[in-house]
């Protein structure tokens, strides 16, 4: 019988340790999760907005935005809920949603020693957003992973008892002018009232056209809170009455809302 010859050995310039049997696999670690977002929503009277800004201040919120609006709420609910006053401030703020309740608590507590009715949150979670800002809540995260694992516990707690979306916010853009028009249709439709802002459409080159409807300048963005159920009675009567063919222009969108609370201190 032949021999069988031996074979040849080969060293290579490189270990290949993770061959061995006894050899231990390292676990690849964690990755960051994408941040949860939420844009809050503060409506107040202007001469308390300084309250909102300075809880924004205190709890170090990276990106907040104020514009001057005019409440449209009735009489009664002006009576009822001290929000239907004249000059309204409105507070956007870009946070993470476990540190909303935070926030929230805090502008509650600032403004509830100061006024009966001192005016309304809610918080519209984010779907997008731009790479530099979300690498700032990234670097926000990894400098406070205790207190963001210590604030998660509540966010979920507070995330099990929402059933679903309830309420919706109604945006109308519409031209210069109908606001007062479009809120007597709304509140006709369920609405209680609403918030309007003074805006400005821009375009590249000349008026902007929609279905062939050139399209004004001059700018009134209407935001009406409301319950689900109201959502689309509201919306088709206001579309009805100042859609995009009718001489407001109007375009009437809604978003989904998670979150509201009163902010008045009980």
């Amino acid at each position: 019988m032949a021999k069988e010859k031996p074979g040849r050995t080969f060293k290579l310039p490189f270990n290949l340790s993770f061959l061995r049997k006894d050899a231990k696999i390292k676990p690849i670690p964690p990755q960051k999760t994408i941040p949860r977002l939420k844009m809050i929503f503060f409506i107040v009277d202007w001469n308390k907005s300084h309250f909102v800004t300075d809880a924004c201040e205190e709890e170090q919120v990276r990106f907040y935005f104020i514009c001057r609006g005019i409440g449209t709420a009735s009489s009664e609910v002006l009576d009822l809920l001290g929000i239907g006053a004249a000059d309204k401030a409105v507070i956007l703020c870009i946070e993470q949603e476990i540190l909303v309740p935070v926030l929230l608590k805090e502008a509650r507590k600032k403004l509830g020693f100061h006024s009966p009715g001192a005016g309304i949150a809610f918080t519209i979670p984010l779907s997008g957003i731009n790479t530099p800002l979300l690498r700032v809540f990234k670097e926000s995260i990894n400098k406070n992973d205790k207190i963001a694992l210590e604030r998660e516990g509540e966010a979920m707690a507070a995330e099990e008892k929402t059933q679903g979306i309830q309420n919706d916010l109604i945006i109308a853009v519409i031209n210069h002018g109908y606001s007062d028009d479009l809120m007597t249709t709304a509140r006709e439709a369920g609405a209680s009232g609403g918030t309007v802002i003074n805006g400005r459409g821009i375009a590249h080159q000349g008026p902007v056209k929609f279905f062939g409807v050139s399209v004004q300048d001059e700018k009134e963005i209407v935001l009406i809170l409301s319950s689900r159920e109201k959502k689309v009675p509201i919306m088709e009567s206001v579309s009805l009455a100042y859609g995009l063919t009718s001489k407001a222009e109007g375009l009437i969108f809604s978003l989904p809302v998670d979150y509201v609370m009163g902010l008045t201190l009980e």
